[in-house]
């Protein structure tokens, strides 16, 4: 009898297309779930996880007080921050309600998206393949929370702290609308998360020949230049902050290296075998 072909290798164009609905159906259905779980505990959501950074209290500036006092300085402690928070449109709070809960709803979820993407691609790969990417889903997901952490806990808190004490002139007083606050804190936590996902685009770009450890150890100067601006770009205008952005990400640059070269060692291993067993053959 002859095997029945398998029925991914039946499936035409439209057949793909219509399977990359139902994925993606099932993604935004949980996106959904979960945005409306974080719109009716909008209390939680706002007070204690969104205007957090906001607060003297918050974990980041005791740490950076408590550290700024043993130096014999007063940095990070203060008893206010020296700014309001106001909406200034009829249905600013309402808006900002539904998307700080439908991006809530998107960073819960990051997992569950990954998995429908998996399910998605890996019909497409060998065997082998899927082995060897099995982890795919927890580490890409533990990294993209790594950096939503490290968003939240240093990113933000530093960015609130020097814009909201920075001024032009004592004329001029601090009172930022809603919008922009909520923006400042999403871009950060946002950005963050998905910078931390360098050593997995860099196991992709290996896989597939674009990259090797010799060029990334080639650009290594360029790459630190690129950081330098990254953290520029996405901290205060200040050394110690830019510092403390670039440390993490260039970390994941020189882990980036090791995983490339774990890859086109193991793939150079990969074709000995196949050659020694070609020549066996013969």
């Amino acid at each position: 009898m002859k095997k029945k072909a398998s029925p991914e290798k039946e499936m035409s164009f439209l057949d793909h297309l219509e399977e990359l609905r139902w994925h993606l159906i099932r993604s935004t259905i949980a996106v959904v779930i979960l945005a409306t779980l974080a719109f009716i505990f909008k209390r939680f959501i706002f007070d204690v996880l969104i205007f957090g950074p906001s607060k003297p209290g918050f974990a980041t500036y005791t740490m950076f007080c408590e550290i700024s006092r043993s130096l014999g300085m007063d940095t990070f402690c203060f008893q206010e921050m020296p700014f309001k928070i106001q909406s200034r449109t009829m249905a600013g709070q309402f808006s900002a309600h539904m998307w700080t809960s439908i991006y809530a709803g998107i960073i819960v979820a990051f997992p569950y998206i990954l998995y429908e993407f998996w399910k998605f691609i890996s019909p497409g790969l060998k065997e082998k393949e899927r082995k060897s990417s099995r982890g795919f889903i927890a580490i890409a997901s533990v990294l993209f929370f790594l950096g939503v952490l490290f968003g939240y806990y240093l990113i933000t808190p530093l960015s609130i702290n020097f814009l909201g004490n920075y001024q032009v002139s004592e004329e001029v007083i601090n009172q930022f609308d809603l919008e922009s606050y909520i923006s400042l804190v999403r871009t950060s936590v946002l950005a963050c998360g998905i910078v931390f996902e360098l050593p997995i685009l860099m196991y992709i770009l290996t896989k597939i020949g674009l990259i090797t450890p010799e060029i990334l150890r080639k650009y290594r100067k360029f790459a630190l230049i690129i950081v330098l601006i990254l953290s520029a770009i996405i901290t205060p205008p200040d050394i110690v902050s830019q510092i403390i952005v670039a440390i993490p990400i260039l970390i994941l640059y020189e882990v980036s290296i090791y995983i490339s070269k774990i890859v086109v060692r193991n793939q150079k291993r990969e074709e000995r075998r196949k050659s020694r067993d070609t020549g066996d053959r013969d």
